[in-house]
């Protein structure tokens, strides 16, 4: 298990966490500021000047997942995580790459008084420079307003503690007692396991009455995807297809849909790449539409978008088996595709 202790800077995460440990039996402290602080000497300097923010880096969000489930292999217990996220987009990712590998997240947010929170990050000086102690107070005040925008979504995921009138202790005391009496509960994120070899995946185009065709965006990886999921053993193809997007948005379809393409994906490392199967699952009209529902633990939203919209949403690899795709539905054929390009 993981209790993630969230809050902007200045909140208290890393000195409440340093006793939660104390608190929580067979806890272990785990800081990804040290994941962080260890991109300088990992990346190009070209890769590091690219972002403004280490969070904004793909590796450092997924050494978080994997230096948490391999610190959870040799220590067991529970992680005491302080850590600042306030992109939900990152928060999902991560949070589904630990539900990926079975570890359950108790999210908690300490949310003290804005008041409170600036005449704390006024009244820091831990470097000992008046320098680089200006820098920070500078740096933790730019971050208040991302805070303040993300807290809707903060104050519905997490559990909340507000912390105006506590002492760290008292803070503490108070997140041991939400995570061991059940009040923060696992964070709701699901996704299915990792896989440990190639897979099979079937997705489903869906069409509006315009010809766009509908995306749905998960809430456990980066960008936006076609309705569908991973083929179970033993399971046709095309009936997956159905299964998932059933499932995924509520849509009941009436008929197999048409096979369009199969695409081979390359295997890159951290996945196991396998057969990726598009189907043609035919027009949606506006009462189909009215009935789109989404499990909140699995997607985030849902919308009908052109070839060049979907170009700004999709990873380029599934933007050139969607290209293939549409071609293929023009035509009336199938194509068969290896990494994104038609052979035979």
């Amino acid at each position: 298990m993981i209790v993630w202790v969230n809050g902007t800077f200045g909140a208290g995460k890393s000195s409440t966490a340093r006793e939660l440990i104390d608190l929580i039996p067979h806890s272990t402290l785990y800081d990804p500021e040290l994941i962080g602080t260890s991109m300088g000497r990992l990346l190009p300097a070209k890769r590091l000047a690219e972002v403004e923010d280490y969070q904004d880096l793909p590796i450092w969000r997924r050494l978080v997942v994997d230096t948490a489930a391999a610190l959870l292999a040799e220590v067991g217990g529970v992680l005491v995580v302080p850590m600042t996220l306030l992109r939900q987009a990152y928060r999902d990712e991560i949070f589904g790459g630990l539900a990926a590998r079975r570890i359950d997240v108790r999210h908690v947010l300490l949310a003290p008084e804005e008041t409170i929170l600036r005449q704390r990050i006024d009244g820091r000086t831990e470097y000992g420079d008046p320098e680089v102690d200006a820098r920070v107070r500078e740096w933790c005040h730019a971050h208040l307003a991302p805070y303040r925008a993300a807290l809707d979504w903060l104050a519905a995921d997490a559990y909340t503690v507000d912390t105006s009138a506590l002492t760290v202790t008292e803070a503490a005391r108070s997140v041991a007692d939400a995570v061991l009496n059940g009040l923060a509960a696992p964070c709701g994120i699901v996704q299915t396991p990792e896989p440990t070899g190639e897979t099979l995946a079937a997705g489903v185009l869906l069409f509006d009455d315009q010809d766009r065709f509908l995306l749905v965006d998960p809430t456990y990886k980066p960008g936006w995807e076609f309705p569908g999921g991973v083929v179970e053993p033993g399971e046709p193809p095309a009936r997956a297809g159905m299964r998932e997007v059933a499932e995924e948005i509520g849509i009941a379809l009436d008929a197999v849909p048409r096979l369009l393409l199969v695409d081979w994906e390359r295997p890159q490392p951290p996945g196991h790449g396998g057969l990726r199967l598009l189907f043609d699952g035919g027009r949606l009209d506006a009462a189909d539409t009215a009935r789109l529902r989404l499990p909140g633990a699995e997607l985030r939203a849902w919308r009908f978008v052109t070839e060049e919209e979907a170009a700004d949403l999709l990873p380029p690899v599934r933007y050139r088996r969607l290209r293939w795709a549409l071609r293929a539905r023009e035509r009336g054929t199938v194509l068969n595709l290896e990494a994104g390009d038609p052979v035979g």
